[in-house]
């Protein structure tokens, strides 16, 4: 394969970068940058881009099996030696204008509103729940896309539907439930809870539901140690949860209004050891093995199973299952 050239950039996130490759793929490069309340920090942490890179991939791997995803290749002649570690080449999609989002646990914005009404996105909870509580089982609470500046507003399952049509709704809900519990079984056998968590679809030309974005990550998972988890306060977590609440802390200066101002040293570093904890667990590979040893994960996702990957353990991931409930044949919730 001739090696790629570096790339047209055609967009710009709030940590990735969007490169255009020829008509329908996309190079995404993970940047060090990190957000909270949908804006950017001036300050960077080193290798965050290349964590979320290496737990996407893991991931995508992982779990094929429940649902094809965009990604074609993460290493190779393919990624532009500039980009190596923190870029994946996709197919190009049409996104959906919503966030799938799925908890496990009661917590963050989900345990505000449930204070308030007894519910999430329209999902009636038992009363008397605490904060960081383990729900009977996952739900499914899906957001809008907030604009840069903005904050995802939580939508109820109708008016989800009626964003997206009822049949790609149902479609986008049953996968998402699958994922997250696929997702916390693995967590929990490297003794990690996967509170709640994030996905991001989109559809092929032939309306074919795919997996999108990242997967699983600390900036899109809420991941807490199991050991000596007790309700009724907020948890020691493996993401980004210690940035917010230093901004959050009259400390930080910060007016809920200006600019995020630049991070500490002492915030970056421990958030750092934080994100590289997540992988080192999650995927049992260190940061610097996926570095020098990628060669075991460079077959497209789609031939995962075929090549006996992680995705044919599928099996015992189920038999492990810490979120197991009762489904029917659209995995709907009760």
């Amino acid at each position: 394969m001739t090696p790629l050239p570096t790339p047209e950039r055609v967009a710009t996130g709030k940590v990735r970068d969007l490169y255009a490759v020829g008509d329908d793929q996309l190079l995404v490069v993970a940047s060090d940058r990190i957000s909270a309340f949908e804006r950017v920090f001036p300050t960077d942490v080193p290798d965050k881009g290349r964590v979320l890179t290496a737990m996407s991939v893991f991931w995508f791997r992982e779990l094929a099996d429940v649902l094809p995803n965009h990604l074609i290749a993460h290493d190779g002649p393919a990624i532009p030696e500039a980009f190596r570690g923190r870029a994946l080449l996709v197919e190009r999609l049409k996104m959906l204008p919503v966030e799938a989002v799925v908890r496990g646990h009661l917590a963050g914005r989900g345990y505000a509103e449930y204070r308030k009404s007894g519910s999430v996105c329209g999902i009636a909870l038992p009363p008397g729940l605490a904060e960081s509580a383990r729900l009977p089982e996952p739900i499914f609470t899906p957001s809008t896309k907030a604009r840069p500046g903005e904050i995802d507003e939580h939508l109820d399952f109708e008016t989800f539907a009626t964003v997206l049509g009822r049949p790609l709704a149902e479609r986008v809900r049953e996968a998402s439930l699958e994922l997250y519990r696929r997702g916390a079984a693995r967590a929990a056998e490297q003794g990690l809870l996967l509170a709640d968590t994030k996905f991001e679809f989109g559809v092929r030309p032939n309306g074919e539901l795919v997996l999108a974005d990242e997967l699983l990550t600390p900036d899109s998972a809420r991941y807490w140690l199991a050991d000596g988890h007790r309700p009724g306060r907020p948890r020691p977590s493996f993401d980004k949860q210690h940035v917010r609440d230093w901004l959050v802390d009259p400390a930080s200066g910060w007016d809920c209004v200006s600019a995020l101002p630049p991070l500490p040293p002492e915030v970056v570093t421990a958030t750092r050891k934080r994100y590289l904890e997540a992988c080192r667990r999650i995927t049992g590979r260190s940061l610097a093995d996926w570095l020098r040893d990628p060669a075991d994960l460079r077959q497209p996702a789609g031939r995962l199973r075929q090549c006996g990957g992680a995705g044919d353990r599928g099996d015992a991931h189920r038999e492990q299952d810490v979120h197991r409930s009762r489904r029917s044949a659209a995995l709907q919730p009760g």
